[in-house]
């Protein structure tokens, strides 16, 4: 089978086994662990199948590393919470016809969404000789997306420990230079991988994977969807708003 169909009918299991435990569990939610996980089964079936040495082994471990530590990160944060209000509102709305339009709208949809994403990783298994360079660089900027992704999330999750801290806006650590370093480092792994599969011979065409990741964090599903409710929901927002980059890190500015 073409590697690119076997990783897509490796996705739709996968969504569709996760699908039929969220309707079990009445929780969507358990979609959410699962994003990272899945990327890097996508890695290793594309490597074993491909039958490729070591030379292209270096996404694959670093998809790993990335993959691992964001689906241990989500499954420890949705730990005994309740299911997330955006799937508790998409509950309400559709009502008993939820399992079925959850199939298409979120589990689908994710799968689909990882399948374009990982096409970089998916053809990286090339005879070519290696790019050094490019590989340099790609793990770089991996090692820059990781620490901003990690360390974020750490940085968070820290701050909500405190009960002092309820309801109050978090803007120190990175925080302090990007309203979501999270996705800021989500676009710098992807780009990072990108470069890194390219240099390991992956198609240049295959940029489709970071750029469709580029405008679902910064357009669609993170920055844009999580500002809205953050904006309602916490009074100091709209000034910290007004003194930090949505996106990019820079140094903060004087709020007006």
């Amino acid at each position: 089978m073409d590697p690119l169909l076997l990783n897509a009918a490796a996705i739709a299991a996968l969504m569709i086994v996760v699908w039929l435990f969220s309707v079990a569990l009445r929780d969507a939610s358990i979609v959410d662990p699962i994003w990272g996980a899945g990327f890097v089964l996508v890695a290793w079936l594309s490597f074993a199948t491909a039958n490729s040495d070591h030379r292209s082994l270096l996404p694959v471990l670093l998809t790993s590393i990335w993959g691992v530590r964001l689906s241990a990160y989500l499954a420890w944060r949705n730990h005994g919470k309740p299911e997330d209000y955006r799937y508790q509102a998409m509950r309400e709305k559709h009502g008993a016809k939820f399992p079925v339009v959850s199939l298409f709208t979120v589990f689908a949809l994710q799968g689909i969404i990882m399948w374009i994403v990982s096409l970089p990783l998916q053809t990286a298994h090339s005879a070519q000789p290696d790019n050094l360079m490019l590989m340099a660089i790609g793990t770089l900027l991996f090692a820059v997306g990781l620490f901003f992704e990690a360390v974020g999330d750490w940085q968070l999750a820290h701050f909500k420990k405190n009960p002092d801290n309820k309801g109050q806006v978090m803007q120190q650590g990175l925080w302090r230079y990007t309203r979501h370093p999270n996705y800021f480092g989500d676009f710098c792994v992807w780009w990072g991988l990108y470069l890194l599969c390219i240099g390991c011979g992956a198609p240049y065409w295959t940029a489709v994977g970071p750029v469709l990741m580029s405008i679902c964090l910064m357009k669609i599903s993170g920055v844009t969807l999580l500002e809205q409710s953050l904006t309602e929901s916490k009074p100091g927002y709209v000034t910290y708003v007004r003194r930090t980059n949505a996106f990019f890190p820079w140094r903060p500015r004087q709020a007006s």
